[in-house]
């Protein structure tokens, strides 16, 4: 008898930064692994723009830092290294100096690699979870920068800001394009549908997005009926549900790929 706990078991992954990373957990737990990256992260297009903002944050143009993303500050410091090295110093002094605001545990671990840390963590990783935090404190005239998620403005949050009496300058540092073709997802979505898959773990709103655009009807959603859904995490659970998509698997507590791997492995474990 195979004790591997996820023998037999077939495991969509649409990952794409961390696909092997995630597919490898599973399938050492015995999974058999579809990999389908729905999308890719890549730098902003408008490296100018990003160049810009980098500068204005280093001549001490803000007080506070919302970092909702850690691939946000990573593609930051990625800009700085491969169009303005000489500016990096800088850039880590005044990253040290503001108060910085992390919507969730990866901006927050980012920042632990570069010895530092969050001022205010946002308890509920999410835009709203961030604005809770912030209520609180006085923000009239402070200068707030707002890394944002790839290029959604987030109206929510700039709004709240600016209605506290805050000046807002963001920056939007990657983007997401496609990473695989349509009939690729498509394909994905009929074995899904046809039963065959166990289920499917989505780490990103951009996956979901990605695969809603493909086919919105009814392939889409009897895929998702007929499999198991599992979300990092509670950004990404309320992206499904607000498409009508019931959230089976979900961590608790830490939204990384070690916590959803066990909570897959406690759903479909033999």
């Amino acid at each position: 008898m195979n004790a591997a706990p996820l023998h037999g078991r077939t495991i969509a992954v649409p990952e794409s930064r961390e696909l092997d990373l995630f597919a490898g957990m599973l399938e050492r737990r015995g999974a058999t692994v579809l990999r389908c990256p729905l999308v890719a992260i890549r730098d902003a297009p408008d490296s100018a723009a990003v160049l810009a903002w980098l500068e204005r944050f280093c001549g001490g143009a803000c007080d506070d830092l919302v970092l909702l993303t850690g691939e946000g500050l990573r593609r930051l410091l990625a800009c700085l290294e491969g169009h303005e090295p000489a500016l990096r110093a800088s850039f880590l002094a005044e990253l040290a100096r503001v108060r910085k605001i992390t919507r969730g545990p990866k901006p927050a671990r980012v920042l632990r690699e570069l010895g530092l840390k969050p001022d205010i963590a946002a308890e509920v990783p999410t835009t709203e979870g961030v604005i809770a935090a912030l209520r609180p404190l006085p923000l009239a005239g402070r200068r707030v920068g707002v890394q944002l998620y790839a290029t959604d403005p987030n109206h929510a949050l700039t709004r709240f800001l600016e209605d506290a009496g805050a000046s807002v300058l963001t920056v939007a540092p990657y983007v997401y394009a496609d990473a695989a073709d349509d009939a690729v997802v498509r394909e994905l979505l009929e074995r899904m549908a046809a039963g065959a898959v166990d289920a499917i773990a989505f780490t990103s709103t951009p996956q979901v997005e990605r695969l809603f655009g493909v086919d919105s009807g009814e392939l889409v959603r009897t895929a998702l009926s007929r499999t198991l859904v599992a979300a990092v995490g509670p950004v990404v659970a309320q992206t499904l549900k607000d498409r009508g998509v019931e959230v089976a698997v979900m961590p608790t507590e830490s939204y990384f790929l070690k916590p959803l791997t066990s909570t897959l492995e406690q759903a479909l474990g033999r």
